[in-house]
């Protein structure tokens, strides 16, 4: 029996995260990090399974929904936007500290651009611009129904588009592209400096048991000798993307019960014409088709990964009763259970929209697609693209009262009331902000010890402005954006 005081279940950048975050409040804890893959950083947080946007809320239109008067909901933008600045300002500390690489290595300056046509679309686009532009975190935003200045944004969205066809466009100029596999490898490199951190590939958590002491007694197969080991665990983060809802499940913590989970597959169309690829410097985001998951809006993305210019279009979402990329077929029918069996049944009832879309994405043609990134991309040479493979994603259904079950977007942090365990569930846009979410989980399963005047000091000297409301203090934002950009080298 191996004995650990915390336990990192999944080598992405969650459990990446958390454990560096455990380092600096508690650097005497010994941590064992598990990871099924034989290299860290495979599923969810590798660079061609996500679209590494760098979530700052500035183009994604489906964080600012429309209310039934025609105004536009801020609340989630602001708060997606406020806890990306936070993810900044804690990298920006580790790479001033030697504990990231060269920032270039795993993030970049690159504009982000909201790209919609027809009146309907261009008239919420500017409602939305309208009702950001007086927050801080989005005073840069620009917006333009000018044909020629949206060309010298988006050449390569312009060039070849019908004159009469009327388009508007917003730009963020600090806008990023993030690569979170390499930014989760340059993590757990830094974690294994420690000889208080382990880290095991290629071993699978096969089952986890509560023990009279409140510890957790985890069944673990090393799958590259074949052998069944035990570790017993004060503290167990389940942070293993889609496979994180089977574990939660053998957990038999009883604030899981009621959840199930929907996957989602998806698929890039990738250039691989280099001429195309230098032509556009940004990340272009439209508006979703009605019923899409908000992991499908389309967006053609110029991406840097490992350290090469890269441009994706998509991503064309798919079924597979796969949680994970790498993953089982049986990994759907073996997560219904009787608690969770009515809320599946009321989401497949309820969301038809979204049942029809994803029909309608799997049985799409190669053509079909090329004829979607034309309505981006008008000049479009189908023979400089070729389908590639993203990630799945599970989105996260739970028990409702007047409904049965609903389909919730977004992420969730379930944990048990003890607080010796808890699990992320659910998609985009969790890596963003993923310092935020384990903070939340520190605070939520340790309140006493976040209480203590020595993580709070900690957390003071890493973010100067923590605790401080900054989409309400514009002198405070734009310092805080400023110092972070100059130490990440954002330009």
């Amino acid at each position: 029996m191996e004995k650990t005081d915390f336990l990192l279940i999944g080598g992405g950048i969650m459990s990446a995260t958390l454990g560096m975050l455990v380092q600096e409040f508690w650097p005497d804890a010994h941590i064992l990090m598990l990871e099924k893959m034989p290299e860290v950083a495979r599923e969810s947080s590798d660079a061609w399974n996500n679209a590494g946007t760098g979530h700052a809320a500035y183009c994604e239109l489906n964080y600012t929904p429309a209310k039934p008067d025609g105004t536009v909901d801020t609340a989630k933008a602001i708060h997606i936007s406020t806890s990306f600045e936070l993810s900044k300002t804690f990298w920006a500390f580790w790479v001033e500290n030697g504990k990231l690489p060269d920032p270039k290595r795993f993030i970049r300056r690159v504009p982000h651009h909201s790209f919609v046509w027809n009146n309907q679309n261009i008239a919420f686009l500017k409602r939305r611009y309208e009702a950001l532009k007086p927050s801080p975190l989005f005073r840069e935003m620009q917006y333009s129904e000018d044909r020629r200045q949206v060309s010298t944004w988006l050449p390569l969205l312009m060039n070849g588009r019908q004159k009469t066809q009327l388009v508007a466009a917003t730009r963020m100029e600090p806008g990023t592209d993030v690569d979170f596999g390499a930014l989760a490898r340059a993590m757990i490199q830094t974690l294994q400096q420690n000889q208080e951190f382990t880290l095991r590939t290629e071993h699978e958590v096969r089952d986890l048991e509560q023990t009279a002491d409140n510890r957790w007694q985890v069944k673990v197969k090393d799958l590259a000798k074949g052998e069944t080991r035990f570790v017993s665990a004060k503290f167990v983060f389940i942070g293993a993307g889609g496979g994180s809802l089977p574990l939660l499940d053998k957990a038999g913590i009883p604030e899981a019960d009621g959840y199930a989970g929907f996957p989602v597959g998806g698929q890039w169309l990738r250039c691989n014409n280099q001429d195309v690829i230098d032509r556009h410097f940004a990340k272009a985001y439209g508006q979703a088709e009605v019923g899409a998951p908000p992991m499908s809006v389309p967006h053609l993305d110029t991406r840097f990964i490992g350290g090469k210019k890269a441009l994706l279009f998509g991503p064309f979402a798919g079924f597979s009763t796969k949680f994970l990329k790498y993953g089982s077929y049986f990994d759907l029918p073996l997560s219904v259970e009787l608690d969770n069996f009515i809320p599946l049944l009321a989401v497949g009832w309820h969301e038809f929209d979204l049942t029809k879309y994803l029909v309608e994405q799997v049985t799409q043609s190669f053509e079909e697609r090329i004829q979607a990134l034309r309505a981006y991309f008008p000049e479009v040479v189908p023979s400089d693209w070729q389908v590639e493979v993203a990630g799945q994603r599970v989105q996260i259904i739970k028990h409702d009262l007047k409904k049965g079950g609903i389909l919730a977007f977004g992420t969730e942090v379930i944990a048990a009331r003890d607080g010796s365990l808890a699990a992320l569930l659910g998609a985009s846009p969790g890596a963003s902000t993923s310092v935020k979410i384990m903070l939340d989980v520190l605070q939520k399963c340790f309140p006493v010890q976040w209480a203590s005047a020595t993580i709070q000091t900690k957390l003071r000297t890493i973010s100067s402005w923590w605790g401080m409301a900054l989409h309400q203090d514009p002198k405070t934002c734009n310092r805080v954006r400023a110092a972070s950009s100059l130490i990440l080298q954002l330009g």
